[in-house]
């Protein structure tokens, strides 16, 4: 496996925010983590990055547990695309995009003509090579969230983790951002709250409840009526799209 976590707890103020958790993704593959406000993707995905320790259990990166790894090893490996961030300064693209060289280069050490491919095959993932120029507040969210998930690339990563990366975005730069992470060579983390955009570009789906993995697996295996009802409080039928061939979410209002 790529990505491992094995019986995972983590608490805060008391609570028990991640409870047991166990969850697999193969080299390569798109996870998406479902569920609803407060049950725990985003921390479970700063603890997979080791932003925060776990109280208990282990989280891998092939067969190496994090807790052996020194952070800047795991920045070597892991980039973490969190929930979109602004700033007033006057950067560039290209600034945002080198800083996902950092875990790379020493404090003394000179640009390199690899961090320059580096950035350079980023901005090509992500379809902005000729954007490299332009002031981060003059572009759109869609475009930004291209740059963060650039940035993450630069670092050469193997896995990539994103903490909701189509929040905010109107549909049109939600299928592009979603469309791009899953083309992407990387074995993927993704935390979304759309069920039917997870399941048509996650190669499978873990939700989430009270910090608990209720359901993990293929998107047509666990998206049922039943789940939608007692994990996310609402009625729904589930039927097999005829475009996409994914299952799709039709939510009952009566």
């Amino acid at each position: 496996m790529s990505i491992s976590v094995r019986d995972v707890h983590w608490s805060a103020g008391g609570a028990m925010i991640v409870d047991g958790i166990n969850i697999e993704v193969a080299p390569g593959r798109t996870l998406g983590l479902l569920g609803p406000n407060g049950s725990g993707k985003s921390s479970l995905l700063r603890l997979i990055c080791r932003l925060r320790n776990v109280k208990s259990g282990v989280v891998s990166l092939g067969n190496t547990d994090i807790a052996a790894m020194s952070r800047l090893d795991i920045a070597r490996r892991v980039a973490f695309v969190e929930q979109q961030a602004t700033t007033d300064a006057q950067v560039t693209v290209l600034d945002v995009v080198r800083l996902g060289r950092t875990p790379h280069r020493g404090p003394l050490s000179p640009w390199s003509s690899a961090d320059d491919a580096a950035v350079h095959a980023a901005l090509c993932h992500v379809g902005m090579p000729g954007r490299a120029g332009q002031l981060w507040h003059t572009l759109s969210g869609g475009e930004r969230q291209r740059v963060h998930i650039a940035r993450a690339l630069a670092q050469t990563p193997s896995e990539l983790l994103l903490d909701e990366p189509t929040n905010h975005l109107d549909i049109q730069h939600q299928l592009e951002i979603l469309g791009l992470v899953a083309r992407l060579p990387v074995t993927s983390i993704v935390a979304l709250h759309d069920l039917n955009l997870a399941a048509m570009f996650c190669d499978s789906l873990a939700v989430l409840h009270r910090g608990k993995v209720v359901a993990a697996g293929a998107p047509e295996d666990i998206l049922t009526e039943r789940l939608m009802a007692d994990v996310f409080g609402v009625r729904a039928h589930i039927e097999r799209s005829a475009y996409h061939g994914r299952c799709h979410v039709q939510y009952r209002i009566d």
